[in-house]
């Protein structure tokens, strides 16, 4: 079991390179094979096609993402300070992983049912998170408010918005580099910033 866990890792990761490198749309599974010198077969046990693939590259990288939250989180540090170390760490992952592209190179993938549910489910898992970050700084008398699930929802969504200006800004085929990404960074910093004052007590 532990074998076949390590394979189908090395797979997922041999695949973040390929997609980061060519993109998921040019990229085949047999590229993925040949890169990774397994057989076709091999690959398809793991995978049985190239969706298949692209969820696992997605739940790895949210995996990992949410691993490195919970690790870093201290809920003894100001409201502040945590919401601006997971700015940090959103925008590593950001930088990392955004030339995966995965919506362009595969666009039906989000029209996908089982994709919509492992997608919605990774969210909410953010979401849940969040709210628990908010809940404490409210046990803790930094913030008032009726439902911390909804301001998380809130917070969240309002990041988004930030990222998405940001990828306009540098235009649909260009890649953001450190200073896009770091600028990115601080509006997102600047926005956590105004949030918190608006929800003291």
């Amino acid at each position: 079991m532990i074998v076949a866990d390590k394979k189908r890792e090395q797979i997922i990761d041999g695949a973040i390179k390929r997609f980061s490198h060519f993109g998921i749309g040019k990229t085949t599974m047999n590229d993925i094979a040949e890169d990774l010198s397994v057989s076709k077969p091999s690959l398809y046990y793991y995978f049985p096609d190239k969706k298949s693939l692209i969820v696992g590259v997605i739940e790895k990288v949210f995996t990992d993402y949410f691993d490195l939250l919970k690790k870093k989180y201290n809920p003894d540090a100001s409201l502040e300070t945590v919401l601006y170390q997971t700015i940090d760490i959103r925008s590593s992952f950001f930088l990392k992983y955004f030339m995966l592209r995965i919506s362009e190179g595969l666009p039906d993938i989000f029209n996908d049912d089982s994709m919509k549910k492992k997608l919605t489910a990774l969210k909410d898992n953010e979401k849940v998170f969040f709210a628990n970050i908010f809940e404490k700084a409210q046990v803790n008398g930094e913030i008032k408010h009726e439902s911390m699930s909804h301001v998380a929802e809130l917070y969240l969504e309002s990041l988004m918005g930030l990222v998405n200006m940001c990828l306009l800004e540098i235009g649909k085929d260009l890649t953001p580099d450190k200073k896009a990404v770091n600028k990115m960074a601080q509006k997102q910093k600047d926005l956590s910033s105004i949030f918190i004052k608006g929800l003291k007590c």
